[in-house]
């Protein structure tokens, strides 16, 4: 997908989900809109490390260490992997998981990526 911009449809979605990300005052809620922004971000480099970047700066605001230290880590591998189409669909983004575990992806999302 390196240097195909990201459909409309699926921009708005992600933008969505970003946005409900930074408005909701749950911190699981945040964390849930986060996860799937994060989905659907994986196949664009910069919305992908963007995403890493709001995580790592929630999980920082929730004095998660672990949490922010794995985002450190994805924030890393988050362009090149998209660029070159190597990152696992499903994936949550989240440092509880594996980098490399492919994840069941929500119906939702996955017709939203399909027809991108």
């Amino acid at each position: 997908m390196i240097g195909r911009p990201m459909p409309s449809r699926v921009r708005a979605a992600y933008r969505a989900e970003m946005r409900a990300a930074r408005t909701t005052t749950d911190p699981e809620a945040r964390w849930r809109h986060l996860e799937r922004a994060h989905i659907i971000s994986q196949p664009w480099p910069w919305p992908h490390t963007a995403n890493h970047v709001a995580m790592f700066a929630l999980a920082v605001r929730l004095r998660d260490r672990r949490e922010a230290l794995g985002q450190v880590v994805r924030i890393i591998v988050a362009a090149p992997g998209s660029a070159l189409g190597r990152y696992p669909e499903g994936n949550t983004g989240r440092a509880t998981v594996s980098l490399t575990q492919p994840m069941p992806m929500p119906a939702d999302l996955a017709e939203l990526l399909q027809t991108a």
